[in-house]
């Protein structure tokens, strides 16, 4: 059973053999609930373009409104029902009021131009008010576009800051497949499902509270029975979306595992091959797709019901209300005429459209919270190593000594470090070895603060590490670990990795020193060849070479050697050691070492055993220590 911790919401990923080597996989999930109101805050700095957006939204209603009221004069002129009147009535929102003053503008233009002249001015006033319609809407969409699109980048800049935030151990206890589709295929459903909902958000509800205050001046006892219909159709909608967003928080997981699963097939195909384990793991991948696969069916059908649903009760509702609106006016009881009432029902239909689209706003927006509860694990997710409210101002330089004082340090409940007390003065060569598992490397990252030790201290110069700015504590170093890290771009952007002021003279210095140069120059485009994804154009040696290189460049008073030359072959390790040894003249050094042959000249070597010292001394005096450690380990190598 493995644990997926990914900050609020723990997965739990069960693999069980199956038959001929398959793999079972199943799900548990706990979801927590949280709303999108987190995501919908990110709109407040740019509210003036929701301001005018809301603005002309408005504008759009209301000429919309207009070119649908024009079916009362076109009726009224094409059925010949004139009602002439002398005087206008002071306007009031009132059926009787609206009624009057049409009838008293409908007959003066009547009678300046005929009925044909006045159908034709009523269809040419229809076109004016439809353009400025339009116009309105694309204008209200035009400054929606700046806010569904920066909301949308600052999304991904908070995600990225946060992960370089965040501690190397977080994503020790995450896959990084989860973590890549959190920052993809999770910010894209907010684009897609909530962002884009929210224009709907923001019109869709103006068109319907305005179109429902001309329909209460227009009949108010129709338009009360109107509004009881309505929740009913919206509780039905409610329910057939309830669960759509623990489904859709299930597809986005999944997703993360089929991610996982190809980040690791490409990193380990020479694996898969040389074991010929392509059949188990394509059984393994079809089996999580199919889950995957499975679980999007659901979800479309779902969202593919939300449409069909709500026009078949809008219908239901307009085939009610023609019912019983039109027995009302057949009987004289309505309050307005019959082309009043077909006014009315143009009216009420164009509800019908906004009410549908804001339902599958809300379709959309279920499921789209499932994404930005899993964005959340990593925006919540605690910074543990961070920079104190008061730094020590920055050292510049190593003035004379590290210390770890007691430390122990723990995962969980297993210590790693037991009350290590070590003293390292500065420009001494300090070797740290042991078998592994001894708690090497993880002593090592104490220094740096990649992690923080459970009790005691580490000092430089006399001052807690914690107390420094973490960048301040970080020039201070150079890291060269046991597998290069390098970046798919050229040599020179390698090389002067994290120091932008470095000119080619700089970074063509530091190659020499690391023994670097030759090779570089032997490459098509010399500094300026691009290296491939991970270096992979590269030898185990070269790659090595250019991170020493990156090391010279940052020219650091203390330097962290993680196993640098552990992977290389004899020919490579020479080269490497040469560069090493330029590199660490006249620094501080922490060697963590596999190969003993490499640290004979180190002012001191440090033995560890199961997180703690157990021997210190030269070389030569650490050989003769009767059943020693490292005389074993020395005995062992030489064989």
């Amino acid at each position: 059973m493995k644990k997926q911790n990914n900050g609020s919401k723990p997965l739990l990923l069960l693999l069980t053999p199956g038959n001929k080597g398959n793999c079972h996989i199943y799900l548990r999930e706990k979801e927590p609930m949280k709303n999108f109101l987190r995501i919908a805050r990110l709109i407040l700095p740019y509210w003036p373009f929701a301001l005018l957006n809301v603005f002309f939204n408005i504008l759009s209603s209301v000429f919309s409104l207009f070119s649908f009221m024009m079916v009362i004069p076109f009726l009224r002129i094409l059925f010949n029902q004139q009602y002439m009147v002398s005087e206008p009535m002071p306007f009031a929102f009132s059926s009787e009021s609206i009624q009057h003053n049409l009838n008293y503008i409908l007959g003066k233009i009547i009678s300046q131009f005929g009925p044909s002249g006045a159908l034709i001015g009523v269809c040419v006033f229809t076109v004016i008010v439809t353009l400025l319609k339009n116009v309105m809407l694309f204008m209200a969409n035009y400054y929606m576009t700046s806010v569904r699109a920066n909301v949308v980048r600052d999304i991904r800049n908070k995600l990225y800051k946060k992960i370089l935030d965040l501690p190397l151990s977080f994503f020790s206890e995450t896959r990084k497949g989860d973590i890549i589709s959190k920052m993809t295929q999770d910010v894209q459903e907010i684009e897609i499902s909530i962002m884009s909902s929210l224009e709907m958000v923001f019109r869709d509800p103006i068109t319907i509270v305005l179109y429902l205050i001309t329909l209460f001046v227009m009949n108010y006892k129709l338009t009360l029975f109107v509004i009881v219909l309505l929740p009913l159709s919206g509780l039905l909608i409610g329910r057939i979306g309830k669960n759509l967003r623990s489904s859709s928080r299930k597809g986005q997981r999944r997703m993360g595992l089929m991610l996982s699963a190809i980040e690791e097939t490409l990193g380990g195909l020479r694996i898969i091959k040389g074991f010929n384990a392509e059949e188990m793991m394509l059984k393994k991948f079809h089996f999580i797709n199919h889950l995957y696969n499975k679980l999007q069916k659901h979800l479309m059908r779902r969202r593919y019901l939300a449409s069909p649903l709500s026009e078949v009760l809008g219908a239901i509702v307009l085939v009610t209300v023609m019912g019983f609106g039109g027995s009302l006016v057949l009987k004289g009881n309505a309050g307005f005429s019959s082309e009043m009432f077909i006014a009315y029902l143009v009216i009420f239909s164009q509800i019908i459209n906004p009410a549908k689209s804001f339902s599958q706003a809300y379709f959309n927006i279920e499921k789209g919270i499932a994404s930005a509860e899993r964005i959340d694990s990593i925006l919540d997710a605690e910074v543990t190593i961070k920079d104190p409210e008061k730094p020590v101002p920055e050292p510049g330089t190593l003035r004379s000594a590290i210390e770890f004082r007691n430390v122990s340090f723990r995962y969980d409940k297993e210590f790693v470090l037991k009350d290590i007390s070590l003293k390292i003065e500065k420009g001494k060569t300090i070797a740290i070895v042991g078998r592994s598992g001894s708690g090497k490397s993880t002593l090592v990252d104490l220094l740096p603060r990649f992690i923080d030790p459970t009790s005691g201290e580490v000092l430089i110069d006399g001052i807690p590490v914690q107390q420094y700015r973490l960048k301040d504590l970080r020039n201070l170093m150079g890291i060269v670990s046991q597998e290069a890290i390098l970046f798919n771009d050229t040599f020179f952007n390698n090389i002067a990795f994290g120091m932008p002021e470095a000119t080619l003279d700089d970074v063509i210095a530091a190659a020499k020193v690391a023994n670097a140069h030759d090779f570089i120059m032997d490459s098509p485009q010399g500094y300026f060849t691009s290296l491939g994804d991970r270096g992979g154009k590269l030898s185990g040696g070269e790659r090595q070479r250019i991170s020493i290189a990156r090391a010279v460049l940052k020219n650091p008073p203390i330097l962290i050697l993680d196993e640098a030359t552990s992977s290389l072959d004899t020919e490579s390790e020479r080269l490497v050691q040469d560069a090493i040894e330029n590199l660490m003249q006249n620094r501080t050094s922490i060697v963590i070492a596999h190969r003993l042959s490499t640290i004979k000249h180190a002012d001191e070597i440090i033995v560890m055993d199961e997180g703690r010292i157990v021997e210190r001394g030269r070389h030569e005096e650490l050989l003769k220590i009767k059943n020693g450690l490292y005389r074993n380990l020395h005995q062992l190598q030489m064989l």
